[in-house]
């Protein structure tokens, strides 16, 4: 059973490690100040409803399989770096609210929780989650990691995207948005060093 102070320095955790610059926050960030905020709920939602499963999996063994098969972690972070590339190029080419361009929507619920599986942010925060809150590994206990990062990740990461929004007041010229959507991706490229040079 998890103490009281461990269970309030596991919401410390999944505060800090949900509220810090990371991809999610980052496409969150863009993705409000393209499409607003009421559009991007299902990203929001994607996120924090995908990272909790993934938390759960994780803690259940997917993560002991896929490290003890080298060519699996390889796998993986081949496929996070060529997807959050691919993603970076996306945002990158956006089109702003008025120009229409054809493909320009926000992230579904899916390809969120999706995308969880090949962010290297979420692997560490899973990971580190785990061992320092579920060492035992025990279902209630990575149940009760998951449930507290599904409640505090969700307002947190939801802060993130009514910023992007805020900067819609800004972001009002297409050059302007461009510039934004360019930065952003750069950073989103820029997160991605952790796991090139492992």
């Amino acid at each position: 059973m998890m103490t009281y102070e461990t269970l309030l320095a596991l919401t410390g955790f999944a505060f800090v490690t949900s509220a810090t610059p990371g991809p999610n926050n980052l496409m969150l960030m863009t993705s409000g100040a393209n499409f607003g905020l009421r559009r991007t709920v299902p990203h929001m939602l994607g996120i924090s409803v995908g990272f909790s499963v993934m938390c759960l999996l994780v803690g259940l063994g997917v993560a002991g399989v896929i490290f003890a098969w080298p060519l699996a972690d390889l796998v993986l972070r081949t496929l996070s770096v060529v997807y959050m590339l691919w993603l970076a190029w996306k945002i990158a080419r956006a089109g702003g609210p008025g120009e229409g361009r054809a493909g320009d929507r926000p992230m579904s619920f899916v390809a969120a929780a999706a995308f969880q599986w090949v962010n290297p942010k979420a692997w560490a925060m899973a990971l580190g989650a785990i061992a320092l809150y579920a060492p035992d590994q025990s279902l209630a206990a990575l149940a009760l990691v998951a449930g507290v990062f599904g409640l505090v990740n969700l307002p947190t990461v939801s802060l993130w995207a009514a910023a992007g929004q805020g900067l819609r007041r800004v972001l009002t010229s297409p050059a302007r948005l461009r510039g934004f959507n360019c930065t952003m991706a750069g950073l989103l490229v820029a997160s991605l060093l952790p796991v090139v040079w492992r």
